[in-house]
């Protein structure tokens, strides 16, 4: 059985360091968990991680078994959002954002499958924020994105080339989430080889 990694196929996980580029992500099916506040420093945003790995295991298992269809989970993504948008780029203020974490599905996984799964998942130690977690499709359509590769508070120089010069001189405007796709394990990988694609969802004015 032929195990996909979605990584190696999709243009959602393909970027150049520092290299602006627009792209069209079609609807993304996701696990979702929302949270708020300085990642570092919230044991939310820990307890979040620790409610979606389960549920995408189990799913990674269902589909092998009963779908015969294997494939690699996805990495931990992120949507950043905050009513100042200076605190992503310059001011960097962490206590002021709003944040949805993500892990990738396969179109064939449903939210029956992700209901039940769910269910087996309560059954022996479940995690703290297990009913927090959702099944939902993202809609973003026209991106920008790039590689970043470093550590995640050097991102404002590029995300502010992003958003206030690449993206106005291009006729577009911002709209939806920041978001962040971490191509690196953050807990293994040194700061300065994290390797993180940052998309912003646009529209063309």
């Amino acid at each position: 059985m032929e195990k996909i990694d979605f990584k190696k196929s999709l243009i959602d996980y393909r970027g150049k360091k520092n290299i602006l580029v627009e792209v069209k992500i079609p609807p993304r099916k996701y696990l979702m968990i929302d949270g708020k506040g300085d990642p570092n420093k919230s044991p939310e945003f820990q307890l979040s991680i620790e409610a979606l790995y389960p549920i995408a295991y189990k799913l990674k298992f269902a589909s092998k078994i009963d779908l015969k269809k294997d494939y690699v989970v996805m990495p931990l993504e992120g949507l950043w959002w905050s009513k100042d948008m200076t605190s992503f780029t310059t001011a960097r203020d962490k206590s002021k954002w709003d944040w949805t974490l993500m892990i990738h599905q396969p179109e064939w996984i449903t939210k029956s499958m992700f209901q039940e799964i769910v269910k087996k998942v309560s059954l022996k130690s479940p995690p703290k924020l297990l009913e927090e977690v959702r099944f939902e499709t993202l809609k973003e359509n026209l991106c920008v994105q790039t590689l970043h590769v470093g550590s995640f508070d050097d991102e404002g120089e590029i995300l502010e080339k992003m958003h206030c010069q690449y993206i106005p001189e291009n006729k577009l405007q911002l709209t939806g989430k920041h978001h962040e796709i971490y191509l690196s394990d953050f807990r293994k990988v040194k700061t300065d080889k994290l390797r993180t694609i940052l998309r912003q969802p646009v529209l063309r004015v």
